[in-house]
């Protein structure tokens, strides 16, 4: 079974960063894409960042530049560095595996973890 623990969230100032974790099991990670979707209130989840199993990362227009999605293998771990938070950032963050499909087909999604950006 699919195991998702996200962290690292938490109150930052409109240009503030954070680094977002999310330890995975379950899985064969180094084999999997993986990807952080977010959820504002009041608004659908979106996906905002992916990276393929070989690295290749995309990422959404609103966090282009500013979101930096990375894996680490060794330890099943992926990574977003967000940086120049803006107060449209607030929601609440989600990793998943096959961010692409992950919307229909995947059902274990963590807890998420909660980004406010306060001016």
């Amino acid at each position: 079974q699919v195991q998702l623990v996200e962290s690292g969230g938490g109150l930052v100032q409109v240009g503030g960063s954070l680094r977002l974790s999310c330890a995975i099991s379950g899985i064969i990670f180094s084999n999997t894409a993986m990807g952080w979707y977010r959820q504002a209130p009041g608004k659908q989840r979106e996906l905002v960042a992916s990276i393929s199993s070989r690295g290749t990362t995309n990422y959404a227009d609103s966090v282009k530049g500013r979101f930096t999605i990375s894996r680490d293998n060794a330890k099943n771990t992926v990574y977003l560095q967000m940086n120049s938070l803006k107060s449209e950032d607030t929601a609440v963050y989600y990793c998943v595996p096959n961010p692409w499909i992950a919307l229909t087909s995947f059902s274990s999604w963590g807890q998420g973890t909660q980004v406010t950006v306060s001016s």
